[in-house]
């Protein structure tokens, strides 16, 4: 039950407290939790000890949090209380909860990158988005899980094991942000920040139920993280349950710093409710020959439906790009950064995973025109996309994923409509976004069968805010915010 959703408490006097808050606070979004601190109905360190006891409850069911850091979440939780009390908070995230995927440094927690070797690394610096996060007052819980080097689409590894959706705790939450988006949808924090190389935000999302956000590449500047394998096809952006608080999330991290990371670039703000645009979309329901689970075609096209009752132009149509020319890119270019990465390390190791393995061992036989011929033929793709984007539609909708959550032992689906598929048979629709250097939007639609699926608008580059606006139009028609998994 979402904050809001009940009656709501009359309005105290500046120091007047309310002896118990109105609702269990782990259930309350970031803005209400901040609406409550303003208000003195609840304070961060009572939010921050509600949720660190129901991590201890649900933590061993799911094991999505793998670091969990209680002592740093309760010493921030105090100076945010100290602030609020003063009347002085640092900004729309003080004192509120979230949790780092394990892929993004934190200074002083484990940083394992889902892999041996990484086990005992600790950073001595938080990457740059943390460290914005933790200047605006949030409180870091800690560590969420991810398969190893986050190059697959499941959640699990040898140090850890795999993680488990909220949603039926037999299934995968998918991956590689599988650990971020199963703590949200338990209410372990209501956000948590992910990357996004090929999917591994917006898949997940959709397997939990969630609103997961991939950037334009530069809109959250990087600097002091871990080697980028994957270039710019990987971003970080917020997990959340609705678009409010998924949009403060990434405000939050999103001005631009050309000293630490002279790629990242000011994009124009989050639009106002009064400049909502009306979009030409083209919804592309399947990629030709890769099957798609019939409940997700249907629930997709009711949303593409509700999104045309908006007053947007969706139109049906072919992806509009050659989907055997374009997706091998990625296979190629995760292969030579996943060999590289391989290669600085002691010994040059091999992964555990026997999907990683074999791509490394491709990316190790690769030749140095193979890898430059993939790079010239993402370059041609972002151009051929952008002009698409610019001058025949303002949009492309399709599934976020091809498979609904599949055995949390698996690394993928072997079947998909009764059709054999490969490991990444259910990831079709998102690595063009990532390729193509292109924001993209999850967001969740009517469940199926009693579990969360979702869909995506991926825009021109740049349109980070335009997907914004229209995210929060279609959330305020079909709000889902009020589905809660069993395990929560």
């Amino acid at each position: 039950m979402p904050e809001g959703s009940g009656p709501r408490p009359g309005a105290p006097g500046r120091h007047k407290r309310r002896s118990t808050p109105p609702i269990d606070p782990c259930l309350i979004t970031a803005e209400g939790l901040v609406r409550f601190y303003r208000r003195h109905i609840l304070s961060p360190l009572e939010v921050t000890q509600a949720v660190l006891a129901r991590a201890e409850r649900l933590n061993p069911a799911l094991n999505a949090v793998v670091t969990l850091d209680s002592a740093g979440a309760l010493e921030a939780a105090r100076a945010s209380e100290a602030r609020w009390a003063a009347g002085c908070p640092l900004g729309p995230l003080d004192g509120v909860p979230l949790t780092v995927k394990d892929n993004i440094p934190v200074a002083g927690l484990r940083c394992s990158w889902g892999s041996a070797t990484h086990r005992d690394f600790i950073p001595a610096r938080d990457e740059l988005p943390v460290a914005r996060l933790r200047a605006a007052g949030a409180v870091i819980l800690g560590k969420t899980n991810v398969p190893e080097f986050t190059l697959e689409g499941y959640t699990s590894n040898a140090l850890f094991g795999p993680t488990h959706n909220p949603w039926n705790t037999d299934l995968t939450p998918g991956g590689s942000s599988g650990g971020a988006v199963a703590a949200v949808a338990a209410g372990l924090g209501p956000l948590a920040i992910g990357t996004d190389g090929g999917g591994s935000i917006r898949r997940p999302a959709s397997h939990t139920g969630l609103v997961g956000m991939k950037p334009t590449p530069g809109r959250v500047p990087r600097a002091d993280g871990l080697p980028p394998i994957l270039l710019d096809l990987e971003v970080i952006g917020p997990i959340a349950r609705t678009l409010g608080d998924a949009a403060i999330l990434l405000s939050v991290m999103a001005a631009p710093d050309p000293v630490r990371d002279p790629a990242s670039r000011g994009l124009p703000p989050f639009l106002p409710p009064d400049e909502m645009p009306r979009l030409r979309i083209r919804y592309v329901p399947y990629f030709p020959g890769h099957p798609v689970d019939p409940g997700i075609a249907a629930s997709v096209a009711t949303a593409a439906r509700g999104l045309a009752a908006l007053g947007h132009e969706v139109e049906e149509g072919p992806p509009p790009f050659d989907v055997e020319t374009v997706l091998p890119l990625f296979g190629a270019i995760g292969g030579a950064g996943l060999a590289w990465l391989l290669s600085t390390l002691p010994g040059n190791p091999d992964p555990r995973s026997p999907n990683l393995l074999a791509m490394a061992q491709a990316g190790r036989a690769m030749p140095a025109g193979a890898l430059m011929a993939a790079l010239d033929g993402m370059a041609a793709f972002r151009r051929q996309i952008a002009g698409f984007l610019t001058t025949e539609c303002d949009a492309i909708l399709t599934p976020s994923a091809a498979a609904l959550p599949w055995s949390a032992g698996e690394s993928h689906p072997p079947v998909i409509d009764g059709q054999p598929v490969g490991p990444r048979g259910h990831a079709v629709f998102t690595n063009f976004a990532n390729l193509g250097g292109l924001p993209a939007l999850a967001l969740p639609c009517d469940p199926v069968g009693g579990l969360p699926c979702g869909f995506q608008l991926v825009g021109p580059p740049g349109s980070d805010a335009v997907l914004m606006a229209v995210g929060a139009e279609y959330e305020a028609a079909h709000p889902w915010a009020d589905r809660w998994p069993p395990l929560a």
